[in-house]
């Protein structure tokens, strides 16, 4: 049995995540419990709200289409579905450049209302220090980005940021030591919360 906030308890009908896919009460639960650190994973990465509603959407479609993949073991259900909405996001980033490449883009964009255009135009702009972090890590190698945008613009922590991107611990401290120590010659750009553990 599981429940969240403001929510009634949820029996699940299969172990973990799994039970997600065919249980809808499980599936409202999750999707409560983790619709806005993935909103707010999505804005930080993209500036436009039509782009960012999108991809909460097609992240949680691939929740359910992927919830037997996830492994306690390996991580908390936020490091988990952080790797979910990363690969969503670089799915999205292939799909767009190839669309660009073939002569033009579609702009097939659901409706939003005002208020939700209002609500995400808001949430951007909260994430723009955290957009503006992000492009100046842009000069690091793609493994060294991906671990350090977990670990200091997501916060976590090293082992679940390892369990996202589907690595060792101990090649996840390397990957992230070297991305401190190359954005440390940075001036100007880096902000504490980067170098912590860096002397």
């Amino acid at each position: 049995m599981r429940t969240t906030k403001g929510a009634r308890p949820v029996r699940l009908k299969r172990s973990g995540l799994a039970s997600i896919a065919d249980d809808p009460e499980a599936f409202e639960a999750f999707y409560r419990r983790h619709v806005d650190e993935v909103t707010r994973f999505l804005a930080r990465r993209a500036g436009d709200p039509h782009t960012v509603a999108d991809l909460v959407a097609e992240v949680f479609l691939a929740v359910l289409d992927s919830a037997h993949t996830y492994r306690p073991a390996l991580g908390s259900e936020t490091a988990w579905l952080y790797g979910v909405a990363r690969n969503t996001l670089l799915a999205e980033r292939r799909r767009a450049a190839r669309e660009l490449r073939a002569g033009g883009r579609i702009a097939g964009r659901r409706l939003l209302e005002p208020d939700d255009v209002a609500r995400l135009e808001d949430r951007i702009d909260a994430e723009s220090p955290a957009r503006r972090a992000l492009e100046a890590m842009n000069d690091l190698p793609e493994s060294e980005r991906a671990l350090l945008e977990l670990v200091v613009i997501d916060q976590l922590t090293v082992s679940e940021a390892a369990a996202a991107l589907g690595i060792r611990q101990g090649t996840a401290r390397v990957r992230l030591y070297r991305a401190r120590r190359a954005l440390q010659r940075v001036p100007g750009v880096v902000p504490p919360l980067v170098m912590e553990g860096i002397k």
